[in-house]
């Protein structure tokens, strides 16, 4: 079996978080979610983990960031082009979610950013698959004929 990613986040409205995350096209996997947690299906090795902050809390002995106020994590996740990274924002956008910071480009690479409702902080990110393959500095070399 192939390594499989859980991301545990916190959320006030658990409700609210599912249909965010429905809207981007993602899945809630019945099976694993209840009305604690909801197990949100972004790819057939990556999940989200959304946990109301009480059953978030019985993970852990230490404090739990309110992401609306502090960031503790920011999730990035790749898409296989820019239209790919900008239809996804769109729709981040459309389902209440915020956009905190202009797009960034970078030629080897383009990212936008969107927090959920609770805000949590996601980056889709698209990068050249040569400069995936060499670096960034050896692939905008190569672009300016160096």
């Amino acid at each position: 079996m192939a390594t499989q990613v859980f991301i545990n986040l916190p959320t006030k409205d658990l409700d609210r978080s599912k249909a965010f995350f429905e809207g981007l096209g993602w899945r809630i996997e019945p099976n694993f979610s209840d009305e604690k947690a909801a197990c949100v299906v972004i790819d057939e090795s990556i999940y989200l983990m959304m946990l109301t902050y009480d059953f978030f809390a019985t993970f852990t002995d230490k404090p739990i960031v309110d992401p609306a106020t502090a960031l503790q994590v920011q999730t990035a996740l790749s898409r296989e082009s820019r239209e790919d990274v900008d239809g996804l924002l769109e729709k981040a956008l459309a389902s209440g979610g915020k956009e905190p910071r202009p797009a960034q480009d970078m030629g080897f690479m383009y990212s936008r950013d969107f927090e959920d409702p609770d805000g949590n902080w996601f980056s889709i990110l698209w990068m050249d698959p040569k400069a995936a393959e060499q670096g960034p500095e050896a692939f905008m070399a190569e672009q300016r004929g160096e």
